[in-house]
């Protein structure tokens, strides 16, 4: 980075020394064009540098080099794999162990996980820089970026059946108590930066409580209760291979696989893994923060940025509508879109009278689409893939237990935002309505109202989802009218807003 900076100022002297022999000044606007000359210079130097400290890949060299056919897969002697280990292990204060339970669990990885190291080798372009300035920042071992690797396979969404959230697989309570909310409409456990945050503290302290990095990523596995079991059983061992017998079985397997995936990521040219190609690069985002509310799907529409790009990069959300917060929300973006963002920030927070404006309106339509049921999945698991609820599967599918079978198809009610023209707008809703009036003609609706929204009075087992069918009204729109509504404290009577007067 030095010699980028002395690049830099040896570039603007050379700029001032041709202004200072110039027997005419230059007019303002000529200087500001020089200079926005000279910023972009200084810009395109640092985005080369970061490109190719995080785009080029030493893998192709090293194959090419070693003559590997694509389907090779190299394998080496125990005494090459014990060589490497003790390699690492001389070059970080954790304790990576090479010995016999060590080798097999390495072996088992070098075999079976080649394409996840693959893939997570391009996912980590996103994240590890942004690790290592969190790992950095509170001095603990920079090889602690790959415990995420085994948590999450870097996947900042992924949900465990247990109910583990995000790249750093936080229970609840644990997310809770290191300051990651969790509401209706955020879960911050999958905010990349704060989540790793948070896990950077959380080791931290574990660290402090034994003073041994083995143990501590135990505990953050297994929690500090059952290491402290662990530790009573052993008669008091406080290392981590002779506690490792004592310790719960799901949780010995951990630090191994830790280990191994070190291994993995660090030797993964030399056993022919090519990586996957980064979908997007570390030093290709920045963030904004947000003063106001704003919904998604307008700003995708406004920034031409797809729903799932702008979800892969901000997890965060549940719904549709970043909400306003005492402390700003802060979105990821494209390097590219920020300034189209700045320039439409306005328009992005008012987007009602911008769609009146264009005479456009925002729709939820609700799209039923069919779920085969995969060996070993659970209702749940299936309700989070689509963040839905258990109670929505089955009321959707008329079923009295959570129970699923292989192959069974399953009827799931996703939304599909759109902006369309008012007069189509009026059309989906009215034929939405009468889907609903003529499914509930049977029983009348009785509404209340206070002068400023109409009210819908809950009724036995109805969710906000099922209220949204019911009346024929979008999901979102009864999403946004009940913002200080708690789903979790829903009671049968009480009244929710479903229109503004």
């Amino acid at each position: 980075m030095k010699h980028l900076l002395t690049i830099a100022f040896l570039l603007l002297g050379v700029q001032l020394m041709a202004q200072d022999s110039l027997e005419i000044s230059a007019p303002v606007n000529e200087d500001t064009l020089e200079y926005e000359r000279f910023i972009e210079i200084v810009e395109n130097s640092l985005f080369e540098y970061y490109k190719e400290t995080w785009g080029k890949e030493r893998a192709y060299e090293v194959i090419d080099s070693m003559g590997y056919e694509d389907d090779d897969k190299p394998k080496y002697s125990d005494s090459v794999y014990i060589a490497r280990l003790n390699k690492l292990n001389s070059e970080t204060i954790i304790d990576i162990a090479a010995n016999d339970d060590m080798l097999s669990v390495l072996k088992y990885f070098i075999s079976k996980r080649r394409r996840f190291t693959a893939v997570c080798i391009g996912r980590s372009k996103l994240f590890f820089p942004m690790y290592e300035e969190y790992l950095d920042k509170y001095d603990i071992p920079l090889e602690l970026k790959y415990l995420s690797v085994i948590e999450s396979g870097l996947r900042p969404t992924v949900k465990s059946r247990v109910g583990a959230a995000g790249l750093w697989q936080f229970m609840y309570r644990t997310g809770r108590m290191f300051g990651l909310e969790n509401d209706s409409y955020v879960d911050e456990r999958m905010d990349p930066e704060k989540a790793t945050d948070a896990a950077c503290r959380y080791l931290k302290y574990l660290y402090g409580m034994y003073g041994d990095w083995s143990i501590a990523l135990a505990a953050y596995n297994a929690g500090p209760g059952n290491v402290n079991k662990a530790i009573r059983r052993s008669g008091g061992q406080m290392n981590y291979w002779k506690l490792r017998p004592y310790l719960p079985k799901e949780t010995q397997m951990y630090v191994p696989n830790f280990i191994a995936m070190v291994y993995m990521m660090n030797y993964y040219p030399e056993h022919n893994i090519v990586p996957k190609e980064a979908k997007i690069y570390n030093h290709e985002v920045d963030t904004v923060c947000l003063s106001q509310v704003a919904r998604i799907s307008y700003i995708d529409s406004v920034l031409d940025v797809s729903e799932e790009d702008f979800r892969y990069l901000n997890p965060t959300y549940k719904t549709d509508i970043i909400p306003h917060t005492e402390v700003p929300q802060c979105i990821t973006l494209p390097l590219e879109k920020i300034g189209l963002f700045m320039d439409n920030e306005a328009a992005i927070y008012n987007y009602e009278q911008r769609l009146d404006s264009m005479n456009m309106s925002f729709v939820a339509l609700e799209k039923k689409k069919r779920h085969k049921v995969v060996p070993g999945e659970t209702m749940a698991q299936i309700a989070a893939k689509y963040d839905v609820t258990v109670q929505d599967i089955k009321s959707w599918n008329g079923y009295r237990t959570s129970t699923v079978y292989p192959g069974q198809m399953i009827t799931i009610m996703v939304t599909e935002r759109k902006y369309i023209e008012n007069s189509q707008a009026s059309n989906v809703k009215s034929s939405s309505s009468s889907k609903s009036s003529s499914s509930s003609s049977s029983s009348k609706i009785n509404y209340s109202y206070d002068g400023k929204y109409k009210y819908y009075t809950l009724k036995n087992g109805e969710s906000l989802w099922a209220v949204s069918q019911k009346l024929g009204i979008p999901f979102a729109q009864i999403q946004e009218l009940n913002k200080d509504l708690d789903p979790k404290r829903m009671q049968p009577g009480d009244k929710i807003r479903i229109q503004k007067i």
